[in-house]
């Protein structure tokens, strides 16, 4: 969790300084993060396909969860709404990051855990692999491993 406070702090001050809000003024590791940032507070706001936009959009995304792999961003999209069909299933979204590696100039590693509180039902929680690559210039998950 102190994690995740960091990178909130992170988060602001990024958005808040002087001169500093400029795409390329930022490192690779903090633009992975405000992708991950994005993705919560979407998540958060009950917004799935704000939340999936984090993925690249190709029928190559790879997502591997407790059913197995699911591929593609449309099918990706597609269980994540049958999954969590309300705000009161989706809950709130927290992330803490445990590693971040960056592989090359155009791909990165992360490994971390999610939670998700919820008042009408069980929170939920597990691990997480993402592999990132940088397309387009945008950092984006192309392949997904959640337990």
């Amino acid at each position: 969790m102190m994690l995740h406070v960091l990178i909130l702090a992170l988060f602001s001050l990024i958005n808040t300084s002087t001169g500093m809000t400029e795409k390329a003024q930022l490192t690779d590791e903090q633009l992975i993060f405000n992708v991950l940032e994005t993705q919560r507070l979407a998540w958060n706001d009950g917004d799935i396909e704000l939340f999936m936009e984090g993925y690249w959009k190709s029928e190559a995304l790879s997502f591997t969860g407790k059913s197995g792999v699911t591929k593609g961003w449309e099918a990706t999209l597609s269980n994540y709404q049958k999954s969590y069909p309300d705000r009161a299933t989706m809950g709130q979204l927290s992330f803490e990051v445990l590693e971040l590696n960056l592989l090359s100039e155009a791909s990165a590693h992360m490994i971390g855990k999610w939670q998700l509180a919820r008042d009408t039902k069980e929170d939920v929680g597990g691990f997480f692999t993402l592999i990132w690559r940088k397309i387009d210039g945008n950092w984006l998950i192309v392949a997904d491993h959640t337990s």
